[in-house]
């Protein structure tokens, strides 16, 4: 028995490290991650809200929490477009310190990620310059059309 205890120690250890192909798997998904906000940032400072709500899950359940909780797609498309009409009020997003986790599934892919970081929003309203901040979370999922956010805290 006491010879055994090592190697089920050894087991595990080797079990529990992430193979070549897993690895490289999680490094691609977490690049679809980055790129998908980069889009963002991207279609934000080019005032394009259509092409910024591409990043979420095109879904009656996708979710926004901010000031006020707001659930399906297209209510929070509207929303918006409602809020932000001008290229003005939208002003230039940019995000950092983002961190990226994927959470395995029971066949050791992942399919949602935990997404964390800062975004800081430069714009003029009215004529004077108003600078927001914040921080938020993302939940992603991983679906048919890539991954996607199912839920979005922001403040």
């Amino acid at each position: 028995m006491k010879r055994s205890l090592p190697i089920l120690a050894l087991l595990l250890i080797v079990s529990a490290t992430a193979s070549p192909a897993q690895t490289a798997t999680a490094n691609a998904d977490e690049s679809e991650i980055r790129g998908a906000i980069k889009a963002q940032t991207e279609a934000w400072n080019h005032a394009d809200i259509p092409a910024f709500m591409q990043a979420y899950e095109d879904s009656p359940d996708t979710t926004f929490i901010g000031a006020t909780l707001g659930k399906g797609y297209q209510p929070i498309r509207e929303r918006y477009l409602r809020n932000y009409t001008t290229p003005e009020q939208m002003g230039k997003l940019t995000f950092n310190d983002l961190d990226i986790r994927l959470l395995p599934s029971g066949c050791g892919k992942s399919e949602i990620a935990l997404v964390t970081g800062k975004f800081h929003l430069d714009r003029t309203a009215h004529g004077e310059a108003k600078k927001d901040a914040g921080i938020f979370s993302l939940v992603w999922r991983k679906g048919p059309h890539g991954w996607k956010i199912i839920l979005d805290h922001t403040s």
